[in-house]
């Protein structure tokens, strides 16, 4: 996300032209045999930034905001994750949520999809962001939406709020300012807070982090932003942005739960270190990432953003690439892959 001079641009998706396909495979008749396609694609994959991408069955959901819309795309391949687009939300013409929509995220809770994004009355300044939830009136994400109203942050500027359960509670954290202020040049820090269900916050906010370290602190402004729940085994992280992410210094920072009795609720509890992701002489800005699987469930995979050349701007596509884990549970994500060098595809998407 962003929130100096202009934030978050909202860019029209283009799908960029893909390698994969299906290599080796055979239709048991005897015949000549043509040309093997290649099982790889490069990256970027789509223009676009904040991109959340969730599996579900055999389907890739990816949900995006677009001209105060928002919108999600069905896609069995993780590598085109921007075919088949339907809006399914458009702000409305007045109101608290009527313009500047941002980083939705889509969550399958108890039988319903959930969309948290955030937007705002007015911007720039874009100092009116809040969180807002919508709830599907079916199973289908991409069907209708039921607006739930804005989420209760204290009445404070709240954005990139995200959800998980741990241990049966249902939790929210999100970047926030300490206080409203009257410019958008305001550091941002994590706060988390206990759910009463999907769209009620029913505590008071904790604040969980803050841009302290050396590789947080920014040239122009201190934040951390775009927070995202990662688990592995019993072990639990917030894989979090901070720096400018109009720099090409945007990167991802991480938080560890303790152990997993500790609470969350309590700050001490989480444990931070970084950075875990950072841009490269090549590929500029890496942040705000969400996470899935192969579609065989064998494979890891980080799909983010980048910023297209090293100026400062919002100009972001969306890339993506398998990641491991260090020895002590925590992820491995390595370094970008460069633009236009050929990465396998999927675990199970080349047949």
């Amino acid at each position: 996300m962003v929130n100096v001079p202009s934030l978050r641009s909202l860019r029209r998706v283009v799908v960029l032209p893909l390698l994969g396909a299906c290599a080796n495979c055979s239709t048991g008749t005897a015949r000549a045999a043509g040309p093997a396609q290649d099982c790889r694609f490069v990256n970027p994959v789509a223009a676009g930034a904040d991109p959340w991408v969730v599996r579900w069955g055999s389907s890739y959901y990816l949900i995006q905001s677009r001209d105060r819309a928002i919108w999600v795309y069905k896609s069995d391949k993780l590598t085109e994750p921007t075919s088949n687009g339907v809006a399914v939300w458009t702000a409305p013409d007045s109101g608290w949520n009527r313009t500047n929509v941002w980083a939705p995220e889509l969550h399958h809770i108890d039988g319903r999809w959930y969309i948290y994004y955030a937007a705002g009355a007015a911007g720039p300044p874009f100092i009116h962001q809040r969180s807002g939830v919508l709830q599907s009136v079916g199973d289908d994400p991409q069907g209708e939406y039921r607006d739930e109203g804005m989420l209760d942050t204290g009445g404070i500027w709240a954005i990139d709020l995200t959800v998980t359960r741990l241990r049966g509670q249902l939790y929210a954290v999100w970047s926030g300012w300490e206080a409203n202020a009257p410019t958008d040049r305001t550091p941002q820090h994590l706060y988390i807070a206990r759910m009463s269900n999907p769209w009620t916050i029913a505590t008071s906010r904790i604040r969980i982090s803050s841009p302290t370290e050396s590789w947080e602190r920014g040239t122009e402004l201190d934040l951390n932003e775009g927070p995202e729940f990662l688990s592995h085994g019993d072990q639990t992280f917030i894989i979090y942005s901070t720096r400018e992410s109009w720099l090409k210094e945007y990167r991802l920072g991480q938080l560890r739960l303790r152990n997993p009795a500790a609470d969350p609720m309590d700050s001490s509890s989480w444990l931070k270190s970084g950075p875990v992701f950072t841009g490269t002489a090549t590929v500029y800005g890496v942040g705000h990432a969400s996470f899935t699987t192969s579609p065989d469930s064998l494979e890891d995979w980080i799909v983010y953003h980048s910023k297209v050349d090293s100026q400062p701007g919002w100009n972001r596509v969306i890339r993506m690439q398998r990641f491991a884990w260090h020895p002590d549970g925590s992820p491995d994500f390595g370094t970008p892959v460069p633009t236009g060098e050929p990465i396998g595809v999927p675990s199970g998407q080349c047949r």
